[in-house]
């Protein structure tokens, strides 16, 4: 038996897990829970429950494919006071507001999504993404170069729009996972990080720090999937060596980096790095049969 699991958060997650469905027999995915924008924001702040959305999306990665629930949760209200509101996300609320437990609900959404793996939240509660900005240069007035100190930025939205990101944290700073996050990761035989925003993402779930400190311990091979190209302005100018910088940076080692050939310059990479052609025709997201075919490789 094959057991993968995957972090992160957003639509970088939602790809990878539509790949290892495909070749693992145990899947788990931890999704980050800083989000503060849109419906899941929205709903963060109203009921006072981790944010949706990312959850969502992998549950429907997960789901039974052409299944109409799987359709109905990914639709979005465009009128009056549900407007901007995924459905699946009012149904995981819902779950969440009758059960009384979130990590219940999720499993209730995903026994009706007909889901093949286990959607996990990153921490047992809502929390605060913070990011440290590196100084910029500024011209003072009398014409001369001036460093500006670092600067704090919270909220995932506000830290997505921002450049120069030195490191990223939480707010509790100790917030802790479910147990069956850690319990995943131990037992794993590969994790498969990202791919999808470095910190707003991939470093939001790296950041916790009993979650960092279970990747440290994990036998199962780590696994970083590099993105096809930069995030701008979060990681303008990056490199693939410079996304293992920033993981390591934050404590987070991996084994190897599965990167598309020619996406992003590799730089000096000390890692192993292995390039196979993931991504689709377009360019613009992995394909999910191709990049389960690298990733299989990448077992044990």
């Amino acid at each position: 038996m094959t057991r993968v699991v995957a972090l992160g958060g957003g639509h970088g997650l939602a790809a990878s897990l539509s790949a290892i469905r495909r070749y693992a027999d145990d899947v788990s995915a931890i999704v980050s829970v800083a989000d503060d924008g849109g419906s899941s924001g929205r709903l963060r702040e109203a009921f006072g429950i981790a944010p949706p959305g990312d959850l969502r999306k992998c549950l429907v990665a997960l789901a039974d494919s052409g299944s109409m629930w799987s359709e109905a949760f990914e639709h979005r209200f465009d009128a009056g006071e549900l407007k901007g509101h995924a459905f699946g996300n009012i149904v995981i609320a819902g779950l969440a507001a009758t059960t009384g437990d979130f990590e219940l609900a999720l499993a209730e959404a995903g026994r009706l999504l007909g889901v093949a793996g286990r959607v996990i939240p990153a921490t047992s509660q809502p929390v605060v993404l913070r990011a440290v900005i590196r100084p910029a240069a500024t011209n003072g007035s009398g014409g001369d170069v001036v460093e500006v100190g670092p600067a704090d930025v919270e909220g995932q939205v506000a830290v997505a729009n921002c450049g120069r990101i030195a490191r990223v944290s939480l707010v509790p700073p100790d917030a802790k996972p479910p147990a069956a996050a850690l319990e995943a990761i131990a037992a794993a035989d590969q994790v498969v990080l990202g791919p999808g925003s470095l910190f707003t993402s991939v470093l939001a779930v790296g950041a916790v720090p009993a979650l960092r400190d279970a990747l440290a311990a994990a036998p199962g091979r780590k696994v970083y999937v590099c993105n096809l190209g930069a995030q701008h302005p979060e990681t303008t100018g990056y490199d693939v060596a410079a996304h293992v910088d920033a993981l390591r940076a934050h404590g987070v080692d991996v084994d190897v980096v599965l990167y598309h050939p020619g996406a992003l310059p590799l730089g000096r990479l000390d890692v192993r790095g292995v390039g196979r052609p993931v991504a689709r025709p377009d360019g613009l997201g992995h394909d999910p049969a191709k990049l389960a075919l690298a990733l299989a490789d990448l077992v044990g």
